[in-house]
């Protein structure tokens, strides 16, 4: 039996590779953080870290390296209005009223990495629910108004799963000379 890759401690592959557009001592949001894989990702480059989750014990073990929020971000209010990040990252998450405010709290210079399920999921395993699996191109349509570095969406083999990710950048207003977002 194969662990899901959710529930690792070691941060998603597509998160490592995008990383290098993440400055160290950037301010970096992890949403829906769980157990920390992202957030000890980023604290160990030197960046400074806030976890969102709603499972306050699984955030006890992370106030020692991060900022962390307990919150019910389908439910409640979101806890960080107003607050925009060098780095938003998100992975096999999905909670469709969020998207607009996850891309809102991308600031000038900073980057969207996201990964969560896509459609095809349901027919190899969960989640099945067509409210936590994205629509071909939905998330490509959630990032409009960002640059677009790279996106994927299809079948992964280990572990097995359909998915959909992208890594965008908010360009900051104004720049002289075209930004170089090395691959």
């Amino acid at each position: 039996m194969s662990i899901p890759a959710h529930d690792t401690l070691e941060a998603s592959p597509w998160v490592q590779r995008w990383s290098h557009l993440v400055p160290s001592e950037a301010a970096v949001l992890d949403v829906a953080c769980g157990s920390g894989r992202h957030v000890r990702w980023f604290a160990k480059r030197g960046c400074r870290v806030t976890g969102v989750d709603r499972d306050a014990a699984a955030l006890g073990a992370l106030a020692d390296i991060a900022q962390t929020v307990v919150a019910d971000i389908e439910h409640g209010p979101w806890p960080l209005a107003g607050r925009r990040f060098d780095a938003v990252v998100v992975t096999n998450y999905l909670w469709r009223a969020l998207l607009p405010t996850l891309v809102a709290s991308v600031d000038d210079g900073g980057v969207l990495i996201y990964e969560t399920f896509a459609e095809g999921q349901a027919s190899i395993g969960k989640p099945s629910n067509p409210d936590f699996l994205l629509r071909p191109g939905e998330l490509l349509q959630a990032a409009a108004g960002l640059r677009l570095i790279a996106f994927e969406d299809g079948f992964l083999d280990t572990p097995a799963r359909f998915v959909q990710r992208i890594a965008a950048v908010r360009e900051r207003p104004g720049a002289a000379a075209a930004a170089r977002y090395r691959l």
